[in-house]
């Protein structure tokens, strides 16, 4: 290890785990969840450099023969020792490993009234039912205790082993399943809808007419890309930043700077949750926190040249501790490469001087996660002139059911063939922001445009105005975004000015993003209480990583964002963190089947002063360059 941010190795996993196994509290029943790192105090981090020693402390969780929430281990790699085993609440439970998963699925399958419930849709083969595994919390089943572990599952039929069996759902039939006593304690059974006949697969063998392919499009930087890769530390164009993958989060940035300037400390998906708004039994207790109760980072995919990356890649791995403590690496989880954007800057003179333009382009970090039916891509950009740009992109396959007259209402489920319907429903997503903007004293403004009424000063009524409000106080900075206005919030260090004097600052610009549409007081509105506003911010505190709860499974709403705002401390300026809840509200359509097109949410993070002029006026003119024409011979 060369960094105290450096990804953990294979070596340092089997290690862990073994300290673990050989600890007097270790249990033979023990299934492991997922390993993460110990971040050191932001100061330690701030001031390392190259060849300073250094702690390393790693965290394992898990659960074992205790019928409590789990264990959370703290392994002390440089002692090579054990720091803390500690018991977890049943209140709010670690996360929900693969073998739990792979459990749920063989315990309904083994249960008598589940197959009869199969029967009665005359279905007898199992190894050709689909069963999908969803976390339990939120609608708890009267049949599962407090406190115990559990999962739901619905179920799909395939015509053959590689089929979309998404396109045949098994209405009706919800199996709950206790993990805890490992067993199914109760099966729904809402009656029997007739199987949809037609399949939707989306593999290109299967399509009976493929157009031409486009023609082809090379990526190619005969000299090499322009950035460079030191261990997970990335260099290009001034900006530097750390890369990890956290099995919760997915990939985190850490330390970005440009030209040698802190912007950020940390900033990576914090929470996020997929409320489904219908009274369709199979979706209306549907609230999955994805990231938290499975693990986003822990299903991030092995990337494929040339199709989910394209042009001159660097990949970085991601070793993820499995159940049964062996170490699964995930190749290519990071993908990290250059794309050209269009036009930087353009001005043709018109009183016949110069004509300038400048190309763009923006370094891109991206990663995908598969979770159950939907598929997510997590791209953070880094521009040329300072701007920084998350985007999530949303695919796969919707949720869906067998259409039935006497459930299904037009103003909740949508249509998508003659045969399913998909709800409404939201993917809510919070990325926690941890700034470090030229020092960790920072304030947050938010700024609003107000018109001014007609007088004598505007007598035509166009005069507007700029509203800055300081917002010092945790509640003061619960807001949520207003197009009318063109709302935006500024991060300002009041400590550290440009040569106007301005203080320097970056503006969130938020995206025309929701919030969480069902009630405050439902389930996710108290689980997922982030998903309630647009921005949060709070002061800095290690311990408040999480926008929805440290842990989510099972759990009750305890330690999300309203818990950690409720004192109201003050954040007038302080080491400050903000948390911007973003997303979409998808009301499905024809064209979303049998896979969805890429939808797109995020939010823009633009700096405001931090230069003193357009710091991309002296990139060098690029035209031509391999760039065809139909003028030329």
């Amino acid at each position: 290890m060369k960094h105290l941010l450096d990804q953990i190795s294979a070596e340092e996993i089997e290690r862990a785990v073994e300290l673990c196994r050989s600890h007097k509290n270790f249990d033979e029943n023990t299934m492991f969840i997922n390993i993460s790192l110990v971040e050191q105090e932001k100061e330690q981090i701030r001031t390392f450099k190259s060849g300073d020693d250094f702690p390393r402390t790693l965290r394992i969780r898990g659960i074992d023969s205790n019928g409590d929430g789990g264990f959370v281990v703290i392994v002390d790699m440089k002692a090579n020792e054990i720091s803390s085993f500690d018991r977890v609440s049943k209140e709010a439970q670690v996360p929900y490993s693969f073998a739990e998963v792979f459990m749920a699925i063989e315990l309904t399958k083994a249960d008598n009234d589940y197959q009869e419930a199969l029967k009665k849709r005359g279905i007898s083969d199992l190894d050709l039912v689909q069963i999908d595994p969803w976390p339990a919390g939120g609608i708890v089943h009267e049949s599962i205790k407090k406190g115990h572990r559990a999962l739901k599952t619905i179920s799909f039929l395939k015509e053959n082993e590689t089929d979309n069996g998404y396109a045949k759902p098994i209405n009706g039939v919800i199996s709950h399943v206790d993990l805890t006593l490992q067993k199914v304690t109760h099966v729904e059974d809402h009656g029997v809808v007739p199987l949809p006949k037609a399949h939707a697969r989306y593999d290109s063998d299967s399509q009976s007419n493929l157009r031409e392919l486009p023609k082809k499009i090379d990526i190619t930087q005969p000299e090499g890309p322009g950035f460079k890769v030191d261990g997970n530390l990335i260099s290009w164009e001034g900006w530097q930043v750390r890369v990890s993958v956290n099995p919760d989060e997915g990939p985190v940035l850490h330390q970005l700077s440009l030209n040698g300037r802190s912007i950020l400390h940390r900033m990576a998906l914090s929470d996020m949750v997929v409320p489904y708004g219908t009274a369709d039994p199979m979706h209306t207790w549907k609230a999955v926190h994805d990231g938290t109760e499975y693990g986003f980072g822990s299903l991030v995919n092995s990337l494929t040249l040339g199709c989910d990356c394209l042009g001159e890649i660097h990949y970085l791995d991601a070793n993820m501790l499995m159940f049964d403590g062996s170490v699964n690496t995930i190749e290519n989880a990071i993908c990290i490469h250059e794309e050209d954007y269009g036009i930087q800057w353009k001005h043709s003179d018109m009183n016949g001087g110069a004509n300038e333009v400048r190309r763009s382009r923006r370094l891109v970090i991206s990663s995908i996660a598969t979770i159950g039916n939907y598929d997510y891509g997590l791209f953070w950009y880094l521009y040329l002139d300072g701007n920084i740009q998350c985007e999530v992109k949303l695919t796969g396959i919707v949720g869906i059911s067998a259409y039935d007259e006497k459930i299904h209402r037009d103003d909740q489920d949508f249509r998508i063939t003659d045969e399913l319907v998909s709800p409404v429903h939201q993917h809510l997503f919070c990325v926690r922001l941890d700034w470090d903007l030229e020092g960790d004293n920072n304030q947050l403004f938010e700024t609003n445009i107000e018109t001014l009424p007609i007088s004598d000063e505007n007598p035509d009524g166009m005069q507007v105005r700029v509203v800055s409000t300081h917002l010092k106080k945790e509640s003061e900075a619960k807001r949520d975004i207003s197009p009318s206005s063109s709302r935006v919030w500024k991060i300002i260090n009041a400590n550290k000015t440009n040569s106007y004097g301005l203080p320097v600052g970056y503006k969130l610009l938020p995206g025309n993003t929701p919030t969480l549409l069902a009630h405050p007081d439902s389930p996710p509105g108290i689980r997922a209480s982030f998903s309630k506003h647009n921005l949060w911010a709070t002061p800095f505190h290690e311990d408040e990583q999480a926008a929805g709860g440290q842990f989510s499974v099972m759990h009750s709403g305890e330690g999300g964002l309203d818990d950690i705002t409720a004192s109201d401390r003050d954040i007038s300026e302080c080491d400050l963190v903000t948390w911007h809840t973003f997303g979409v509200t998808h009301v499905p359509r024809p064209e979303d089947w049998p896979v969805m097109p890429v939808e797109y949410c995020g939010f823009h993070l633009i700096p405001v002063g931090f230069f003193d002029k357009n710091p991309t006026i002296n990139l060098p003119p690029t035209c031509k360059g391999n760039s065809k024409s139909n003028k030329e011979n």
